[in-house]
């Protein structure tokens, strides 16, 4: 779909907010043999970069490390019924927020390696109830076995570009009810963003 200009949001702090919520997405480059995508973890940095980690045997792998390449991050999406509005001139659109990062790679070392790894499941066990897991909990053969089959890379963030596609460009009754609509109909972290972040 088309970037309208107005379904840009350049709050920074809300970018980032987005990175580490989600903290999934793919990495895509042109390599010498083709275009290739790697579906990654996400670690933001906190100082304009992302950290992800690949197999070792990734296609990506090879060829990463200096390269330019792009990150996209999908958030909540949801098909917009024209049935939604009150103008009967209105078609089937998909509202959305997604975030591509484009910036240079490089390969980090071991211990950046172990560094991010201990940061991503910080992050995300600290979603969880009960006693966190830790690295120290899996036996050390079997830690650096697995270690060795990824390897770490950092990307440091050189164009940030941002949709988030909320029905902006209608009016205010229409987008209380397409918000309604994705409500009911399974899509309430769409509705909620499009009641918050739209005045």
């Amino acid at each position: 779909m088309h970037p309208n200009p107005a379904f840009r949001h350049d709050d920074r702090a809300l970018l980032e907010a987005l990175i580490a919520e989600i903290g999934f997405g793919m990495v895509f480059a042109t390599t010498p043999d083709g275009p290739r995508v790697g579906h990654v973890p996400l670690l933001y940095t906190g100082d304009g970069a992302v950290q992800f980690h690949l197999a070792r045997g990734n296609a990506l792998t090879r060829h990463i490390d200096g390269m330019t390449a792009l990150v996209v991050i999908n958030g909540p999406d949801g098909y917009v019924s024209p049935r939604w509005y009150a103008d009967p001139a209105q078609v089937p659109t998909w509202n959305y927020v997604a975030l591509e990062l484009e910036g240079r790679v490089r390969r980090v070392d071991q211990d950046g390696l172990t560094a991010m790894l201990e940061g991503l499941s910080a992050a995300n066990e600290a979603r969880l109830a009960g006693e966190p897991w830790t690295m120290d909990k899996t036996p050390q053969d079997a830690l650096r076995k697995m270690m060795a089959a990824i390897v770490g890379f950092e990307m440091e963030i050189l164009a940030w570009r941002p949709t988030f596609k909320l029905s902006q460009n209608k009016s205010t009754d229409e987008r209380a009810r397409v918000a309604d609509g994705l409500e009911a109909h399974g899509s309430p972290a769409m509705a909620e963003l499009m009641r918050r972040l739209v005045p």
